[in-house]
C-alpha cells in the first residue's frame, strides 16, 4: 500500500508534500505531483500538509479519484526507480489521465 496524490493537485502542485517527505519520493509531472510507490514508506507525512487534501492513503482514496492509483504508478512505468526525485527536477510527462483533464481552475481562498 501507498499513497496517492488525486485531482486536487492537477495544475497546483503546491509542494508542500515535498518539502514535507523525508524519502524524496513525490516527483513533479507537467502538471501533477506523483508518489513514487516502491520508494514511499507510507509515513504519512505528506497528507496533513497538504493545503486541498489531494494526498490519502490507498485504501482511503474517496472512489471518484481511486483511478489516481493507477496514473500514480503507471507514470514511473518508463522512470523504473530513479531513487529521489529532487535530482529529476520537473519531469516534462504526465500520466496520459492527467494530461487528459482539462485545466483545473483553483480556489485561491
Amino acid at each position: 500500500m501507498t499513497y496517492v496524490i488525486a485531482q486536487p493537485c492537477v495544475d497546483l502542485k503546491d509542494r508542500a508534500c515535498v518539502d514535507e517527505c523525508p524519502v524524496d519520493c513525490i516527483y513533479e509531472g507537467k502538471r501533477m505531483l506523483y508518489i513514487h510507490p516502491d520508494e514511499c514508506v507510507d509515513c504519512g507525512a505528506c497528507e496533513p500538509v497538504c493545503p486541498v487534501e489531494a494526498i490519502t492513503y490507498e485504501d482511503d482514496t474517496p472512489e471518484e479519484w481511486k483511478h489516481f492509483y493507477d496514473a500514480n504508478v503507471h507514470f514511473f512505468d518508463d522512470l523504473g526507480s530513479p531513487g529521489g526525485a529532487a535530482k529529476m527536477g520537473v519531469i516534462d510527462k504526465d500520466h496520459p489521465l492527467v494530461a487528459g483533464l482539462p485545466p483545473q481552475e483553483q480556489d485561491h481562498r
